[in-house]
């Protein structure tokens, strides 16, 4: 019998570390799209500084989207099995109280909430 040579190429994407992450869905398909976002400021420019969002979209069927889960959960639970549980940063914690003062102090003033601190 004669033996088949295959050659594979592997492209290998760019490490990309999402701080959002947002999750979609159609009737044939989940779309996760993770961003990440970077402010950019050069001080010798005059101008507003600029955040800068870039974003990767992974789409994939509703049958592999619940097997991500599935896989996800079972990796967390691991995770926390051998590291112990995951918690909110506390900085984080601090962070939310500081945006639900700041946000209810806006919402009393009746003023429109802001996105950018």
């Amino acid at each position: 019998m004669e033996k088949n040579k295959v050659n594979v190429n592997i492209r290998d994407g760019q490490v990309f570390f999402a701080h959002e992450t947002a999750v979609n869905f159609n009737p044939t398909q989940f779309i996760f799209d993770f961003k990440c976002v970077t402010p950019r400021i050069d001080i010798r420019s005059k101008e507003s500084p600029c955040i800068s969002i870039d974003h990767d979209v992974v789409m994939v069927e509703p049958y592999h989207a619940k097997k991500i889960a599935e896989l996800l959960n079972n990796i967390v639970k691991k995770y926390e099995k051998e590291f112990g549980k995951i918690e909110k940063p506390k900085q984080v914690e601090i962070m939310e109280k500081k945006q639900k003062k700041k946000t209810d102090k806006e919402v009393k003033e009746k003023a429109a909430p802001t996105y950018f601190g």
